[in-house]
């Protein structure tokens, strides 16, 4: 972030825009041409996937078992999509068989489903939905803004055509950007809107021409320092190599899981379904949120997520992402609620 300024215009800093795109697409494991960083955070990039490929009257399947899920509804309905919505408990995945019935009783353009659910802790499978959303003509979009370089995810080997991500979670770079893809299907569907995208700022059409090499097009100014630093992110993430990367999150969640039960914690989520990037726990009778939460940050300088929704006051969200996820951070902040809780 403290690297000197360049203009946006400057052509060394549309080297590093190709630099950028470049790491994008390894680090989504993705050959798909349209790949690069949208000017906004990952809410903008959930926004830009929905609202370049929806249209008003277009059939959309929303799948929400948390807070996001949500988002992408309302983003859909605003973009005049009648839209179908999926839903399973807060703490639990989508049901395959639900999906496969809503995809039976119509013609959805899109099926839109939450990888990594930020505010239950739950870890969506996407192979066997991506599956039957493609026999069934449909485009499969995916929200991987907390999954993203902090566990598997495969863009081309599951046939995700579209998905979003963002910068501050696994990739531990400064907030404020969105990574995303979009494979050829999902362009083709672009290319053929017969209605204008609804968002100036968002439309691919002319975005996607700013991230065009050489013969960039000039659409808006990009955030430089927080390219620069997001640069700087995809080194370490690329140096680490991306399996090494998933199997350290993994290792530590197991680590810190253990800790917590011995401390009498229980998880929310059941065990094939949890993130190893954000550890959901209930929170046990006798203890007050909001006095540990406070001085967790007061005294300890850790901050835990609280609970969301219907969660709130029930659950600690405890992170574990990219630089962050590492043995002294567990270990500090269960000696810190011994010390709060004993």
């Amino acid at each position: 972030m403290a690297t000197p300024l360049v203009g946006h215009l400057d052509p060394e800093f549309i080297q590093i825009m190709d630099e950028v795109k470049e790491m994008a697409k390894a680090t989504f494991l993705t050959q798909n041409d349209l790949t690069f960083v949208v000017s906004g955070p990952g809410s903008a990039g959930m926004e830009t996937c929905l609202v370049n490929l929806l249209e008003p009257g277009d059939e959309a399947i929303i799948c929400q078992h948390g807070v996001f899920g949500g988002r992408m509804k309302d983003i859909a309905e605003r973009c005049g999509a009648n839209v179908t919505h999926v839903e399973a408990p807060w703490g639990e995945p989508i049901n395959p068989e639900d999906v496969r019935q809503a995809l039976g009783k119509g013609k959805p353009k899109i099926v839109a489903i939450v990888h990594a659910e930020t505010s239950t802790g739950v870890l969506q499978p996407l192979e066997e939905i991506s599956r039957m959303t493609h026999e069934a003509g449909a485009l499969f979009v995916v929200d991987a803004v907390t999954s993203y370089c902090g566990t598997e995810l495969n863009v081309d080997a599951w046939g995700i055509d579209a998905i979003y991500s963002g910068t501050q979670k696994c990739l531990s770079a400064p907030p404020g950007l969105s990574p995303i893809s979009f494979s050829e299907r999902a362009v083709n569907v672009l290319d053929n809107r017969t209605t204008k995208v609804q968002s100036w700022f968002l439309d691919l059409t002319m975005v996607k021409n700013y991230w065009a090499g050489s013969k960039r097009t000039y659409h808006h100014t990009a955030p430089v320092s927080a390219m620069f630093a997001l640069r700087e992110a995809y080194r370490l993430v690329l140096e680490e190599g991306l399996e090494e990367r998933w199997s350290r999150h993994q290792k530590n969640h197991v680590l810190l899981r253990d800790a917590l039960q011995n401390l009498g914690f229980e998880f929310l989520v059941d065990k094939p379904y949890r993130l190893p990037m954000l550890n959901t726990v209930l929170i046990p009778p006798g203890i007050d949120d909001l006095k540990v939460r406070t001085r967790l940050l007061k005294e300890y300088n850790i901050e835990i997520g609280a609970g969301l929704g219907a969660f709130a006051g029930k659950v600690w969200r405890i992170g574990l992402m990219g630089e962050s996820s590492t043995i002294n951070h567990i270990n500090m902040l269960i000696s810190a609620l011994k010390d709060i809780i004993k």
